[in-house]
């Protein structure tokens, strides 16, 4: 027979008297006893200790203890004072004892520099600059395979030679040639329409120190490339505005429109 402890009912089984004492009087009957202080205690799973506290008190990690443990220390001689020390060998090999590492003043800073550096390929390089021929020094890793000069106007001149011509990437195979008949007679009337100065930011012959250039707004390109077209075709006094050079560039960029230019023009056309 099992007794309720609160109640006194008698049970013929101890399941009875645990649903029992659950249901009636709202509290689970203890079911296991904890390891450490002996004392009962309900658990819904396999529990061995009652509490936290319990299970630190009875479980150690310290020495064989741990899970970790890897026999524990071992003893050497310093190098430095020759002194007896104790060192985990899981952390390193023990040459060092902790005064001497903790004391800097024997320690030497690594060597890192010139040929002592872990990069040390050798140093620098004499070459010759492409553009003057100046002995200049370069690390290897500076040389490229394009040229080797020596400063920025060598640079900018070097530059301005290899991307003249079919050395450009927008290069587009070459002029046309000869811009044959027309060309000198239609350059002529429109300087004089333009007023010999630039249709876009007006800059004139006089401040340029000469003409400012004539430009086909369709290129000579097209004509010539156009079975039904001749060269001539291209020169005619609607087809062709006055730039001058930085206006010009940015025209053949595209940055000023063909219809801009031809209104600008159109503006200065003398009357018919």
């Amino acid at each position: 027979m099992y007794s309720c402890p609160t109640c006194g009912r008698d049970f013929d089984s101890h399941r009875g008297l645990s649903v029992h004492h659950s249901r009636v009087h709202d509290d689970q009957l203890p079911n296991r006893a904890c390891d450490h202080c002996e004392e009962s205690f309900y658990c819904d799973y396999e529990r061995k200790y009652c509490s936290d506290d319990c299970h630190d008190e009875a479980v150690s990690f310290e020495g064989r203890s741990n899970p970790n443990y890897g026999g524990g220390k071992e003893r050497t001689t310093c190098e430095l004072c020759d002194q007896s020390f104790e060192y985990y060998p899981s952390e390193k090999d023990g040459v060092y004892c902790p005064n001497c590492v903790e004391n800097a003043s024997w320690r030497d800073p690594p060597v890192i520099s010139g040929t002592d550096h872990h990069s040390w390929n050798g140093g620098k390089l004499t070459l010759s600059c492409d553009v003057c021929e100046a002995t200049v020094e370069r690390y290897p890793s500076a040389v490229n395979g394009e040229a080797t000069l020596c400063d920025r106007e060598c640079f900018e001149a070097w530059l301005s030679e290899e991307f003249t011509g079919d050395g450009h990437p927008n290069w587009l195979g070459g002029g046309t040639g000869s811009y044959g008949k027309g060309w000198n007679q239609v350059r002529k009337r429109a300087l004089e329409r333009d007023g010999h100065a630039c249709v876009m930011c007006e800059t004139g012959a006089d401040e340029l120190g000469r003409n400012p250039d004539v430009h086909h707004l369709i290129p000579v390109r097209v004509f010539v490339e156009s079975p039904l077209l001749t060269i001539e075709d291209a020169h005619t006094l609607d087809n062709v505005v006055s730039l001058c050079p930085a206006c010009h560039r940015r025209a053949e960029f595209g940055h000023h429109s063909r219809a801009e230019l031809r209104w600008r023009a159109g503006v200065r056309a003398a009357p018919c």
